[in-house]
């Protein structure tokens, strides 16, 4: 059986001339961004919560009906994608 030609593969080495240093300002998150994004997602659980337990006996909430839905999700939402820039 005849051996196949073994391919020789090129080195693809990065040139070190040619990347730009970037300086990148990676310090922890202030307290109040850590409170805020806790903050928007136990009150978009809060909201679930009370709509659950209370939401027709609450006027507000029992004029906007399933609204409530996006309204505590949405708010939960905000606070993970906070989530993202928290260093």
């Amino acid at each position: 059986m005849p051996k196949s030609k073994v391919r020789k593969k090129q080195d693809y080495t990065i040139n070190p001339t040619n990347r730009t240093p970037v300086k990148i300002s990676a310090g922890p998150s202030p307290v109040w961004y850590v409170v805020l994004m806790l903050g928007f997602m136990v009150a978009g659980l809060l909201w679930l919560i009370i709509y659950y337990l209370a939401g027709g006996l609450i006027p507000v909430m029992a004029d906007i009906g399933p609204w409530n839905f996006i309204i505590g999700f949405a708010l939960m939402v905000v606070g993970l994608l906070m989530t993202m820039r928290w260093r």
